[in-house]
């Protein structure tokens, strides 16, 4: 005779707790305070010779806090938001080095078009690459909350407008980057209102913020 699990226990053993915070609010975090920095330089707001200062943010949080955060996700098996941190973590590094060492060696080696030129059109296809990925990574977002699709569609936006403003050589606070900038701000704002719910729901266990079920669950 088969044999029918009498007790909900029998027929499933309770997963143990993990041993592991959840790092998203952490990797939401070094991602939205980051990008509400660089933003505010990209709308104008600051001027754009404070761009060196974000680095070391970049570096210790964007960079750093994100990676770290990816790979605590990997390890509690969440494979999109450790695919997402690691690699926006990654990117804020590469944004570090390009800025602080790489950029500047970028040279023409056509007389008729010049450096700047072909520095704008590098960084307008970095950006539209990182624009490429993020949106689809948008797509896998449509199985998570509410406010992480929101976030990835209005970053894979910014991407794109950031990259037309460097292909159409903008300075900060002017045309498309002005635009991209006000589209990272609110970016930023959406992670970082993310974070603080996926915080503040942890911490008094129970839903207080709303972060919106799935699209598609």
């Amino acid at each position: 005779m088969q044999h029918t699990p009498s007790t909900p226990a029998e027929a499933k053993p309770a997963a143990p707790p993990s041993a592991f915070g959840d790092p998203a609010p952490l990797g939401l975090a070094g991602f939205g305070l980051t990008t509400l920095v660089l933003m505010v330089i990209d709308i104008g707001w600051l001027n754009g010779g404070a761009t060196i200062g974000v680095l070391a943010l970049a570096a210790a949080y964007g960079g750093l806090g994100q990676f770290v955060a990816g790979l605590f996700a990997f390890r509690r098996g969440n494979t999109f938001a450790g695919t997402a941190f690691c690699s926006f973590g990654a990117f804020w590094f590469s944004y570090v080095l390009f800025v602080w060492f790489f950029g500047a060696k970028i040279a023409s080696t056509d007389a008729s078009v010049s450096t700047l030129q072909v520095a704008n059109g590098f960084v307008g296809l970095f950006l539209l690459s990182w624009g490429i990925f993020t949106a689809y990574m948008a797509v896998a977002s449509l199985g998570a909350a509410k406010a992480v699709t929101v976030i990835f569609v209005l970053l894979a936006i910014t991407f794109v407008l950031l990259a037309i403003g460097a292909w159409g050589n903008d300075a900060d606070g002017a045309g498309f980057t002005r635009i991209g900038g006000i589209v990272g701000l609110l970016t930023a704002i959406a992670a970082l209102y993310t974070s603080f719910a996926d915080v503040v729901n942890a911490t008094w266990r129970r839903v207080v913020l709303p972060t919106g079920a799935p699209f598609v669950s």
